[in-house]
């Protein structure tokens, strides 16, 4: 149908100041902008709102739940329309037969589990009609994660790939690029991404830059080696002509802050030499993963199961905690840079522990009545390394200067818990509350900019991105002066405040802050 909106600040999504008009939205393209006197079924008063594009989050950890619960209402209510699947190197395709089982339990640290669907969809491609049969309540792309090519090919063994074994990861990357990937992520702090070196990684990226699409990537430091991290993924750029990008880009612990200015002299460098670099933020001082990271990365090798084996042993143990009180190089020790009283436990798979969430580390070790080191080692292995935390790693004016650099994009990084980062309800509402209306660090069109435009070219999501005609009528609606994050690390399961309405290839999906449960959403194919 047609719907026309009248009297709003139009926020174009380009650099361009916000300027009064109307839109007029045909079917699911924007079909005219300016002062309109059309007919239209149905008409949407703006006036002293914003409307901008759809909020776009390009890291997101929606992989399994997007298939149990399509409509997303959680990201939809903070004004996103489009998200980015398969971060971090490790999520739902490809996926051989044979390590279904085994995968399941790596994945569900990320994405978590489920019996109500057929694991046996094998390839990106198939995974992404799976999708497409069940419906969308927004738009999903894809990156091939790293983890997963690296499983087909070799499986979980902490080796060298062979020439052979690269040979078979880049068809396997091509195959899946083929089959409708945006580009190719990895965690290199996670297993078994983190066992593929440079020259595994280059011959990957080689193929993704022949479809033009990107790297996203989870770097091996975001600490104490943070430095020699960016070196390796801008040489991965370079020899590769691949477009870079670093996922939740941010410098962890207070010991490594000095590090910044440099970093910010190595993203000058890579823009002198033509390297393609962009980042995505979320915009708070703690971070959030799987506790199991803690860990040093030999206890992780073989897997879960051998994870779990090694827990159990006394000498095992005695290692882990030597390895953490002294370090190992090119490991990102959380418990140094965090510490263990800024590390909070925020889901558990078993009822036995439930009393500890959003507790830290040291009031673990007092409820359970023993050392921390080993009530946290006690809890990883009676939740079977199901356990999720957050991390207060940094401060407010770091937020702030990464936020102003030009390879800027917002992101949500958010993962389904019990209690989750609050950036999983909130990232996109805090920027425009906190850093454009209170604090001012960026005008109203910086910051549609970065959550949108900026976001569509970065991951290439051909027309959209942008209030222009033709384009997909992706657009949210909101008060900028009552835009309001509500949850925090306390309640973080707060919808926020302030977004009117939300719209979807030309679909009303929240309408007077009502969610109309409506599958409105694409696939969108690399």
């Amino acid at each position: 149908m047609k719907i026309l909106i009248r009297n709003g600040l139009i926020a174009d999504g380009s650099l361009n100041k916000p300027f009064k008009g109307d839109i007029l939205i045909e079917d699911d393209k924007i079909k005219k902008i300016g002062a309109l006197d059309e007919g239209a079924e149905k008409i949407i008063d703006a006036r002293n709102k914003v409307v901008s594009p759809g909020f776009i989050d390009t890291h997101s950890h929606s992989d399994l739940s997007i298939l149990l619960n399509p409509y997303n209402e959680i990201k939809i209510r903070q004004g996103v329309t489009t998200e980015i699947l398969g971060q971090d190197g490790i999520s739902m395709a490809p996926l051989p037969r044979k390590y279904i089982s085994s995968w399941r339990k790596i994945n569900s640290a990320f994405n978590g589990d489920s019996e109500d669907i057929n694991w046996e969809y094998k390839t990106t491609e198939n995974y992404l009609n799976m999708m497409e049969k069940r419906g969308v309540g927004l738009n999903q792309g894809y990156l091939v994660p790293h983890g997963n090519i690296r499983l087909e090919a070799i499986g979980l063994e902490n080796k060298k790939a062979s020439k052979k074994e690269i040979e078979k990861m880049v068809q396997i990357t091509k195959r899946e690029m083929e089959g409708g990937a945006l580009g190719l992520s990895t965690g290199l702090i996670y297993f078994p991404c983190a066992y593929g070196d440079t020259k595994e990684l280059i011959e990957l990226c080689k193929v993704v830059a022949e479809f033009h699409g990107i790297f996203a990537v989870h770097q091996r430091s975001e600490a104490n080696d943070i430095i020699e991290s960016m070196k390796e993924i801008l040489t991965i750029g370079r020899e590769s002509g691949v477009k870079i990008h670093f996922s939740h880009f941010k410098v962890c612990g207070k010991n490594n802050w000095k590090y910044i200015d440099e970093i910010f002299e190595l993203l000058e460098k890579a823009k002198d030499e033509a390297i393609k670099v962009s980042f995505d933020q979320y915009p708070y001082v703690a971070g959030s993963t799987s506790l199991g990271v803690i860990l040093p990365p030999w206890v992780h090798e073989g897997g879960r199961m051998k994870l779990l084996e090694r827990l159990e042993s006394k000498l095992n143990r005695e290692r882990i905690i030597n390895d953490i009180e002294t370090g190992l190089p090119g490991w990102d020790n959380f418990i140094e840079f965090a510490g263990p009283d800024k590390i909070f436990i925020t889901s558990v798979k078993t009822k036995k522990n439930k009393d500890i969430i959003g507790k830290n580390l040291i009031d673990l070790g007092k409820l359970r009545g023993k050392d921390s080191y080993n009530a946290v080692l006690d809890l990883i292995y009676e939740e079977e390394n199901l356990v999720e935390m957050v991390d207060f790693y940094g401060l407010e004016e770091h937020i702030i200067k990464f936020l102003k650099r030009p390879e800027q994009n917002i992101c949500t990084d958010g993962m389904l818990s019990d209690s989750p980062h609050p950036r999983l309800y909130g990232s996109f509402p805090r920027i425009l509350e906190r850093y454009v209306r209170k604090e001012k660090v960026l005008s109203l069109e910086e910051a549609i900019y970065k959550m949108t435009k900026k976001a569509a070219e970065t991951f290439k999501l051909d027309n959209r991105g942008e209030i222009r005609e033709g384009y997909f009528a992706d657009i949210v609606i909101f008060d900028l002066g009552k835009i309001k994050e509500k949850g925090n690390f306390i309640m973080p399961k707060e919808y926020p405040e302030g977004i009117d309405y939300v719209i979807i290839n030309g679909n009303i999906v929240l309408e007077n802050k009502k969610y109309n449960k409506i599958l409105a959403g694409r696939v969108v194919r690399g």
